[in-house]
């Protein structure tokens, strides 16, 4: 008889998932804890685990469909059952690769492959027509990249290939379609403005320059971003209504009692927004070793779902190649995102005199329906004094 396996409920307000990718088929033999399908949710992408073991009988639901959780997704047909049973996967037994806007998912041992790549680069071969296991992986953990994929397929395609000329499918699947589906919702719904401002950061320059031998010793990564996070902490206190979310069908706005800092990170799937809990009662030297743990995992898909939960107010920086300003997209249901840019030598005017500086312009994008011009501004220049004189309120406790 069969155990029919539902759409688990991962939890969290999750109404449907999306069938990214299916490891087995009709016929295929799987054992009890073997993955089976790929799913992608608002929240994460899961690997869905076999709850039995057995033989496929039937795939219900194909690539690319969305799902309500409760749907029987698929059929297993087990030696010995005397009755039809439904079943629903364990919501704990995969793990949470990605949120959206994003996620991207670590590859596990599957019944077709080995191979560890994410489920956009196995796509991506499939649609070129590359076998995984004829690649050397580049990535981390000999993980084969997108990359390694387009590198094969210079390599070994045939002259035929190469003259085919036309426009090129590729199905908006996974964390695209997630990315496209909450930037287009947070538009509709959020009416976005964004507030620019120039921020001097050489004394951050200079005070990270004294913390990096002992940062080293310790094993710490410290960025600016560190120094970023940590002087958002009293402006976000003194302005709780850059902290909060809007319940547009309550019409209330939330005002949140923690202080959970989303940092949002490139990878090669797409954009990422792990979320630093507890920001607050972080040093920051424990704030650093938290954006490296984050950011490693998002770029290697070993994020766990509460690593992806629970933010209240989001950054995003845009790196070395920065550029001056941008009009980053909040994170709905969050009323606030700051963009940081490139931290670059300029001339500036101090004390009447033209002096090199490091500087760098932040981008405070908000929603108007909660947050006024002003009060932004007002939050924003709190943020740029405290970066500007990190010595007054970077403590020894407050360093770690």
């Amino acid at each position: 008889m069969a155990f029919d396996v539902k759409l688990p409920d991962i939890g969290e307000g999750v109404a449907e998932g999306e069938i990214v990718r299916w490891m087995v088929k009709a016929g295929d033999a799987v054992k009890e804890h073997q993955p089976m399908v790929e799913v992608m949710t608002d929240k994460a992408s899961v690997e869905i685990p076999a709850p039995r073991t057995g033989t496929i009988a039937t795939v219900h639901v194909k690539e690319g469909e969305v799902v309500p959780v409760g749907t029987v997704i698929v059929s297993i047909d087990v030696d010995g059952a005397e009755a039809p049973v439904v079943v629903a996967a364990h919501e704990n037994a995969g793990v949470a690769k990605a949120a959206p806007p994003v996620g991207a998912v670590a590859a596990t041992p599957a019944t077709r492959s080995r191979v560890q790549a994410t489920p956009a680069v196995r796509q991506l071969a499939q649609q070129l027509g590359v076998a995984l296991e004829g690649i050397a992986g580049s990535g981390p953990g000999g993980a084969v990249t997108a990359e390694d994929v387009r590198r094969a397929v210079d390599t070994s395609a045939a002259p035929a290939a190469q003259e085919q000329t036309g426009d090129q499918r590729i199905p908006l699947r996974g964390l695209r379609r997630k990315i496209a589906e909450h930037m287009r919702h947070s538009l509709d719904t959020a009416a976005h403005f964004t507030f620019v401002a120039e921020c001097d950061m050489t004394a951050v320059v200079e005070h990270r320059e004294g913390l990096l031998p002992r940062a080293r010793k310790a094993g710490v990564t410290l960025t600016y971003l560190s120094y970023l996070v940590k002087a958002l902490i009293e402006p976000l206190r003194k302005y709780p209504l850059l902290n909060a979310s809007l319940d547009d069908q309550a019409s209330e706005i939330v005002l949140k009692r923690g202080i959970h800092v989303g940092v949002a990170t490139a990878t090669e799937e797409g954009l990422m927004v792990p979320v630093i809990h507890d920001a607050d009662r972080r040093t920051l030297l424990e704030v650093a070793i938290e954006i490296h743990r984050l950011a490693r995992g998002a770029r290697e898909g070993k994020l766990e779902l509460r690593d992806l939960q629970g933010g209240t107010f989001t950054v995003t920086s845009t790196g070395a190649r920065g550029g001056l300003l941008a009009t980053p997209i909040l994170h709905h249901p969050q009323v606030a995102i700051l963009g940081v840019h490139e931290v670059k030598q300029k001339p500036a005017v101090v004390d009447g005199q033209i002096v090199a500086r490091e500087m760098t312009n932040l981008s405070l994008s908000l929603d108007h329906r909660v947050v006024d011009g002003a009060v932004g501004a007002d939050f924003l220049y709190d943020v740029i004094a405290r970066l500007q004189h990190p010595e007054a309120w970077l403590t020894p406790e407050a360093i770690g």
